[in-house]
């Protein structure tokens, strides 16, 4: 089976860091049938004068990443100009990019509602295959709010074959936007357990220079006021007082990271923010922590709740998305109200001192790896054919494809060599878009 997986949430060498969760979820996908990568690049007019549009603007047409054959077509974008034009200018790009280099794929995929799942579900149309339209969070949460855009994401919902979502909330806001549930499939982010297990936590502080003896709070992200990485701070500001034996550690960048560091210059060294670090860094602040807090204003599934309950660690998060999924008991962490500024300060304040067990943590919680979620995305993707979902054993798993410098038609099956492999030390183990 042949797949086109179309989205403009994915890595590419000038972005390394964006959206791990597709990057791993789609390169175990790639064990059990062929896939290609659309990951796409908005391009408009004098884009490059933009910071915000810039940043990819000079990645490659073509490179290999964890053995996926990917493409960066740019597609034409308005931004804020006309939000309504954008999935029909997204797909118009994509079908010049398909019929230019590309045979006719069995499937095509599309990664976040709209515009990409729009396109998607146009191009399957005029190739006569189905459409699976993956859904993250935001594209659901927060467009769907937007009188613009709505019409056309209900559009591309209801016409596509079959939706995947990363959380029961999702689910049900897909089912309200009037897609019947008997084609809405929950398929949870998995996680790399080899990389998030739990450590010794005493280990971990040292390796980071941190003191054994002070309690560490930790967000993990991109630096957003809509990620709630300043409600954090300002959390953390008001427990301060009564706890002087507790830090906070705030990992990754954003938009709003100077107002994050505005905001942490009032605690001095009692909050510090590290910037951007790589996936095996991030994993070993996850293990020096007593708990993670990541208070969203909305949410899809992040990975980095996954990533610390598979570490051993608790978690203080917002009731928002996904969340309340995977923080399905007490003994997991606590979940507050967005913007709840006193309930998250309390909250925070009680994770950083409750003592508990890391190795039931990690039984309860019983987070799956990459290819447990791949495989269930795969069975849906077979569904959408009209083909019975199957358990695939992991001796029948096809070996990882590669694109050696060939054209898509030429594949040969091979691990990709080192120097093409894509730059994990660049990646940031943060959450949903």
């Amino acid at each position: 089976m042949r797949i086109l997986l179309i989205t403009k949430i994915f890595p590419n060498a000038m972005n390394p860091g964006q959206a791990p969760f597709n990057r791993r979820q789609f390169a175990a996908l790639s064990r059990y049938c062929d896939i290609d990568v659309f990951a796409t690049i908005p391009w408009f007019p004098g884009a490059s004068r933009f910071s915000k549009w810039s940043v990819s603007n000079d990645a490659p047409r073509e490179e290999i990443i964890e053995g996926l054959p990917v493409r960066h077509p740019r597609f034409l974008y308005l931004p804020k100009v006309a939000p309504y034009l954008n999935g029909p200018l997204y797909a118009a790009s994509m079908l010049f990019e398909l019929a230019r280099h590309h045979p006719a794929p069995d499937v095509i995929v599309g990664s976040f509602a709209y515009p990409d799942g729009f396109a998607a579900v146009c191009l399957a149309e005029l190739l006569g295959v189905p459409a699976v339209v993956k859904v993250h969070g935001s594209d659901i949460d927060v467009l769907s709010q937007q009188p613009a855009v709505r019409p056309a994401l209900e559009w591309g919902l209801r016409r596509a074959t079959r939706v995947v979502a990363v959380s029961k909330q999702l689910k049900e806001g897909v089912h309200a936007l009037g897609v019947p549930r008997d084609r809405i499939d929950v398929v949870m982010n998995g996680v790399d357990r080899t990389m998030f297990r739990p450590r010794d936590r005493g280990e971990a502080r040292a390796a980071l220079g941190r003191s054994p003896d002070r309690r560490l709070l930790l967000y993990v992200g991109h630096l957003l006021r809509d990620k709630g990485a300043l409600d954090a701070i300002a959390a953390f500001e008001r427990l301060a007082p009564a706890h002087p034996d507790v830090d906070l550690v705030l990992v990754g960048s954003g938009a709003d990271e100077q107002a994050c560091k505005a905001a942490a210059e009032r605690l001095g060294h009692r909050v510090l923010l590290t910037g951007r670090l790589p996936h095996d860094q991030v994993a070993r602040w996850v293990a020096a922590c007593d708990a993670l807090v990541l208070p969203s204003h909305h949410e899809g599934t992040p990975n980095v709740v996954i990533e610390s309950l598979a570490s051993g660690r608790r978690v203080v998060a917002t009731n928002v998305g996904g969340i309340p999924d995977v923080l399905s008991s007490p003994a997991l962490g606590e979940l507050v109200a967005p913007g709840d500024l006193p309930a998250l300060a309390e909250a925070m304040s009680r994770a950083a001192h409750a003592p508990y067990d890391p190795e039931r943590i990690v039984s309860l919680a019983g987070c799956k790896g990459w290819d447990e979620s791949a495989r269930a995305f795969y069975n849906s993707i077979l569904a959408a054919r009209g083909e019975r979902p199957v358990a695939v054993p992991a001796t029948e798993m096809r070996p990882v494809l590669q694109l050696d410098g060939a054209p898509p038609s030429s594949r040969r099956w091979a691990p990709p060599p080192a120097s093409r492999r894509f730059p994990e030390a660049t990646q940031l183990g943060v959450g949903q878009a």
